[in-house]
């Protein structure tokens, strides 16, 4: 099969599975005895008319199936409603997806960056001292809790004053130069940007030291140093490309992972991300912000998937679409 089909093959699974989201997720929400608009109707700058076109376009006095077909209807032609503040759902997200997608980029670069590297070297090195302090490193930083982390160097940055404590800009943003704005957005990018990028660099550092320690005793590679090939050929050329398919195949999950993580960091942080978003919506019984950012969150996370099954189809061309 060529990638545009297996592309196209794949996209065409994701469609049930959005509808499984979405179902579970709305007869989730429903099951609670909250009035989806009370909130909004305690909101005194929420007109009748709002409320009306809410309660239409939900259908609140129909039976939970009919509302959850009006809902979805409405989300497909891309009307998500309003929120309890009464902005729009739409806006919020434009909002904040750009915020999450940047926290989410930076981390997953500077973790791939670093963690294979260090799972190379780990495996060349195993037994040695730099594999034992590397693995009892990997190991602290799995064992760390995100939320505890992200407390503590809340309460460093509240200390030392050298970090933000919260926000995605400072409040004279808009009077900075350009170079000052990439500056002041990467000043609070760092503390969100340390948690995540420890609790995931230590899986993908031990997960890459594993494949290579495999590869590194299979048949092949063995042959390939009775063939008198050099030691770096043989790990490089041969072991090498066999341990990081795998790895192409977490990429998928680690985009997943990140993405459910960075909520509590996000909410830790005050960062203005699509996860922190997710959170409040909940806690305020925002059905529309809700389900929108369910359903977005979702195509999030099977984008990241299907990026990493198109990167495994071009690397090892044998991967067929199941």
């Amino acid at each position: 099969m060529n990638l545009l089909g297996y592309v196209i093959k794949r996209i065409l699974q994701t469609i049930p599975l959005l509808f499984m989201v979405s179902v579970i997720s709305f007869f989730l929400i429903r099951l609670a005895p909250v009035d989806p608009l009370a909130e909004l109707k305690l909101n005194p700058s929420i007109t009748q008319e709002t409320l009306n076109y809410e309660t239409q376009r939900l259908g609140l006095d129909k039976p939970v199936i009919v509302q959850y077909g009006k809902w979805l209807k409405s989300f497909v032609k891309g009307d998500m409603g309003y929120c309890t503040t009464g902005e729009k759902v739409s806006d919020k997200l434009l909002e904040r997806i750009p915020n999450t997608l940047l926290l989410t980029s930076f981390v997953i670069f500077l973790t791939w960056t670093a963690g294979i590297p260090l799972g190379i070297v780990a495996a060349l090195h195993w037994r040695k001292p730099i594999d034992r302090i590397l693995t009892i490193l990997s190991s602290i930083g799995m064992a760390i809790p995100s939320f505890f982390f992200a407390l503590l160097l809340l309460i460093f940055a509240v200390k030392t004053g050298w970090f933000p404590t919260g926000g995605l800009t400072s409040f004279n943003y808009s009077e900075l130069s350009p170079l000052g704005k990439v500056l002041d957005v990467l000043h609070h990018l760092v503390l969100p940007v340390v948690v995540l990028f420890t609790i995931s660099l230590s899986g993908l550092q031990r997960q890459m030291r594993g494949n290579l320690l495999d590869v590194l005793e299979s048949d092949y590679v063995k042959f390939a140093r009775a063939k008198g090939l050099s030691e770096t050929k043989v790990i490089y050329k041969h072991a090498l490309r066999n341990a990081i398919n795998p790895m192409v195949t977490l990429l998928g999950f680690e985009f997943a992972s990140l993405l459910s993580g960075a909520a509590l960091t996000e909410y830790v942080f005050q960062y203005p991300g699509l996860g922190r978003l997710i959170l409040e919506a909940v806690m305020k019984s925002d059905i529309n912000l809700v389900m929108a950012s369910l359903m977005i969150g979702t195509l999030m996370l099977v984008a990241g998937n299907l990026l990493a099954d198109i990167l495994l189809k071009i690397v090892d061309p044998r991967v067929e679409a199941v």
